[in-house]
């Protein structure tokens, strides 16, 4: 019994040092579950699906001028 008596502060402060991290990692998750995913991104993912990308304003008038030149 002494030597739990005696670890007992040591468990106690690991014990909190994991739950800081824990909590951390959770904010961290968060923060990255809240960012928007780039459109680059998803468009490589339309691809995978064999999806065809939404039109964008940008790209079709880029296209569109291509192809009347």
């Amino acid at each position: 019994m002494k030597k739990s008596s005696k670890g007992s502060p040591a468990l106690d402060e690991a014990r909190l040092r994991q739950q800081a991290i824990g909590a951390r990692l959770r904010q961290l998750f968060d923060d990255v579950v809240g960012e928007p995913v780039p459109e680059d991104f998803l468009d490589i993912l339309r691809k995978a699906d064999g999806e065809s990308p939404p039109p964008d304003e940008h790209r079709g008038s880029a296209r569109d001028a291509d192809h009347e030149a």
